[in-house]
């Protein structure tokens, strides 16, 4: 068993709000999972893309807005918002205060972005 530290996490800026911090991920241990916090930034918004297996977003702080298949959500903290594989997905914060998520997800994950498949960073 590994202890992994959010502060020993780096933090990687796609420079469009979103900070990534990968946690338990297979670079830092973990053989299954991959698990990492996501800072938004207030006024940030994602761009409409899909990955290839489950996530899970769990709201910590603030508010997101979170559009799965067409389908608007906007939980309250410590709610969990549940994207199935290849699912049209759109994230943003429409608030003035800053969110942060847990996401989780499977190792090996793949996102597709503008007709890209790319190999997320943070969950490598």
């Amino acid at each position: 068993m590994s202890l992994v530290t959010l502060s020993d996490a780096p933090a990687i800026d796609n420079n469009n709000g979103f900070v990534f911090r990968p946690l338990a991920v297979p670079s830092r241990g973990s053989s299954e999972l991959a698990i990492w916090q996501l800072e938004v930034s207030p006024g940030a918004k994602s761009e409409r893309h899909t990955v290839s297996k489950e996530e899970v977003f769990l709201l910590r702080e603030g508010s997101i807005l979170i559009e799965v298949g067409g389908e608007a959500h906007a939980p309250a903290v410590g709610d969990a918002v549940i994207l199935p594989p290849e699912t049209p997905l759109l994230l943003s914060n429409p608030s003035d205060e800053p969110a942060v998520l847990t996401v989780c997800t499977s190792r090996g994950i793949e996102g597709k972005l503008n007709g890209t498949v790319i190999a997320p960073p943070w969950a490598q």
